[in-house]
């Protein structure tokens, strides 16, 4: 059984600076990291909007990072963030040059935790000095296994909120990755497929988020339906026998091609058997994982009696189909 938790943290209500979009955005993100898309039970969540003094938010730290174990401990936080004495999360009671919970203490529960995974991932102002040796000028991580960082900003940038949809611009792009945006063709969200959303999706003259990690391999996050079903992507090896393959078409594959449909018709004409191969053929092709040879079309490749082969994409999953790996 897997377990996962997630401590979600947003503050918009600072004495000095108040926010308006933070407890929204820890209230989509929790909304969506507690169930995967077809409703299955995801993270336990803890839910902490305008926490008030900087003592329960590292009690909420302590106890997401130090008791027990999970598959992944999540956390999340969208507030106010400083670039004084190495980077801080700051919590409403900030006095003076303690602004709130530093980041390098936020790192060390995580690189200490005996969870499986643990995921970092702040939307505020300078979160990019996490992992950093900022105390001696270096720009090194310090990264323990089994941990992995996403930040909104650079270490030396701040973290912008979008008038438009009232999230931060970084959180808005996370939750259209966790609804499905990010997602692979079998429908799993990892942080590194979240990472490179958020990426592709700035501007070279906007915010830079970075992604830092120290793991073997992702669990993923959530889970969406999937663009290919499992059951239709472990076929994939079955139609083409070795990676170079191409896959023989001729007009008995498109439904179409029969002489109940009034147009131009070939021999051999539509076969059932055929046409459902054809079918999953076509989902390939349609999510980029096969392409026509010869041809702008699957369809004009059957009627064509051409052939069908295997793109880059499809090559990395016809290599998962052929290992048994899903």
């Amino acid at each position: 059984m897997v377990i996962n938790k997630a401590l979600i943290v947003g503050i918009d209500d600072y004495p000095m600076a108040p926010l308006s979009g933070c407890i929204s955005d820890a209230a989509e993100i929790a909304e969506l990291l507690k169930e995967n898309g077809d409703g299955s039970p995801n993270f336990d969540i803890k839910l902490e909007l305008d926490i008030s003094t900087k003592s329960q938010l590292l009690d909420s730290l302590y106890s997401l990072f130090s008791e027990g174990e999970a598959d992944i401990a999540l956390f999340y936080f969208s507030g106010h963030g400083t670039d004084e004495l190495a980077g801080q999360i700051v919590t409403p009671d900030f006095n003076g040059r303690d602004f709130g919970i530093s980041m390098n203490d936020i790192l060390r529960m995580a690189n200490t935790s005996k969870s499986k995974n643990k995921i970092i991932i702040l939307d505020c102002c300078y979160s990019g000095k996490l992992g950093d040796f900022s105390a001696i000028n270096s720009t090194d991580a310090i990264i323990g296994k089994g941990v992995t960082i996403l930040t909104a900003s650079n270490r030396d940038e701040v973290a912008i909120e979008d008038g438009i949809t009232g999230h931060g611009v970084f959180t808005e792009l996370l939750i259209q990755g966790l609804k499905g945006g990010a997602a692979d063709v079998g429908g799993n969200i990892t942080p590194a497929s979240l990472y490179s959303f958020v990426d592709q999706s700035l501007g070279a003259w906007e915010q830079r988020p970075l992604f830092k990690t120290n793991i073997t391999g992702f669990l993923p996050v959530r889970s969406v339906e999937a663009k290919v079903s499992k059951k239709v992507l472990r076929k994939l090896h079955k139609y083409f026998s070795e990676p170079n393959s191409e896959f023989k078409l001729d007009p008995s594959f498109e439904f179409t091609n029969t002489p109940d449909t009034f147009h131009e018709y070939k021999k051999p004409y539509a076969n059932q058997q055929n046409v459902n191969k054809f079918k999953e053929l076509q989902l390939y092709e349609s999510v980029g994982l096969i392409e026509p040879v010869g041809e702008e079309h699957m369809y004009f490749a059957a009627m064509n009696s051409k052939t069908c082969r295997l793109t880059p994409l499809g090559l990395h999953y016809w290599k998962l189909s052929h290992n048994s790996r899903f």
